[in-house]
């Protein structure tokens, strides 16, 4: 069975999303699979590549997926060389008049075990994670309720998505949906995210705004823990810097230096996620990160500052002498990581 073209329509306004997906479908003379339907699957991703193949048409199919669908999972199943679909697109619907609300939701998704799997192996995922990973994948976002915001509010809004995604087209929402343009099928290691072309050096966004800036920030030297904590909580988040909407890259705590960590922030979340152990590597491997590779998307960011901040988070000349095993004893308020040893040995 020749594979399938997919048309993914993701976000977090599902009356707009369906409306959206519908309108997609008719237009471009596809099979189409609504959200609800993936919904009582146990797993939604798998079910629609159980129905994709057979779409009948030679067009393909559009497929609505759950707002709680992860962007990596879908993107990693359907964009799979060996899987019966192609992933030709992914197309956004994001609601301009509350998308800062969106991102700072301090709310969670949660997704049960499935069938045969322990209930522990069921996980929460927060909304604004899945709000602004939708945004950073899509290839296509198009703008809902944008008409009652002042220019200047919608510009802003508009260069914050076009730095979140910029390889992203932008649109907005219209009561006729404009022809659907094909672009470069979807990849399994395919680097959309902001986030990753600042790091990568090519963060080029087709929209600016006076407000909307992004900063890099390197630094070899791991980070305290505490001091961390305390810039999270008491300094970015109280918007000392400006709004630090999104910041994300790679990372060391002193107390676990030996494992590289991926930094994972959005609104009022953020995670530190264990990448890998430097005494696992082979001998071909590279590390992973040395120190920090941190890149911030915001308004109204000062960059100097928050530079100097994150300047004094990391360990200072006489803490840097000391050594791994004083850093192991610095106080770590953040969680333990599962199946990895969280400080030096």
């Amino acid at each position: 069975m020749e594979q399938v073209d997919v048309l993914a329509v993701v976000g977090a306004c599902a009356p707009e999303r369906l409306r959206y997906a519908k309108r997609l479908t008719a237009m471009t003379r596809r099979m189409f699979v609504p959200a609800r339907r993936l919904a009582l699957a146990p797993d939604p991703i798998d079910e629609a590549l159980a129905l994709a193949p057979w779409s009948g048409s030679s067009t393909g199919a559009v497929v609505e997926f759950p707002t709680e669908t992860v962007m990596t999972e879908l993107i990693g199943a359907l964009a799979d060389p060996h899987a019966p679909t192609r992933l030709a697109g992914i197309v956004c619907l994001a609601d301009a008049a509350h998308l800062l609300d969106d991102l700072r939701r301090d709310s969670y998704a949660h997704r049960a075990a499935l069938p045969g799997q322990h209930p522990s192996m069921g996980r929460y995922t927060a909304h604004a994670l899945l709000a602004v990973t939708q945004l950073e994948y899509a290839s296509l976002i198009v703008l809902v309720n944008w008409e009652t915001l002042p220019t200047d509010d919608l510009s802003t809004v508009m260069g914050l998505v076009s730095h979140l995604s910029p390889r992203a087209r932008l649109r907005l929402h219209a009561d006729a949906t404009s022809p659907w343009q094909p672009g470069i099928p979807y990849a399994v290691g395919q680097e959309r995210p902001g986030w990753v072309a600042l790091l990568n050096g090519d963060h080029d966004p087709h929209m600016t705004d006076p407000r909307v800036s992004a900063v890099r920030y390197e630094n070899v030297r791991p980070l305290h823990p505490e001091r961390l904590q305390h810039l999270l909580d008491d300094r970015i988040e109280a918007g000392e810097f400006g709004t630090v909407v999104r910041s994300a890259g790679f990372c060391r705590l002193a107390t676990r230096v030996q494992v590289a960590a991926q930094w994972d922030h959005v609104g009022q979340m953020i995670s530190f996620d264990p990448l890998g152990r430097d005494d696992e590597l082979g001998e071909d491997d590279e590390l992973l990160a040395v120190g920090q590779d941190l890149a911030f998307i915001g308004l109204d960011l000062d960059a100097d500052a928050l530079a100097a901040a994150l300047d004094e988070v990391v360990l200072d000349d006489a803490e840097l002498a000391a050594g791994p095993d004083a850093w192991r004893h610095f106080p770590d308020p953040f969680p333990a990581w599962r199946n990895t040893a969280d400080r030096a040995e």
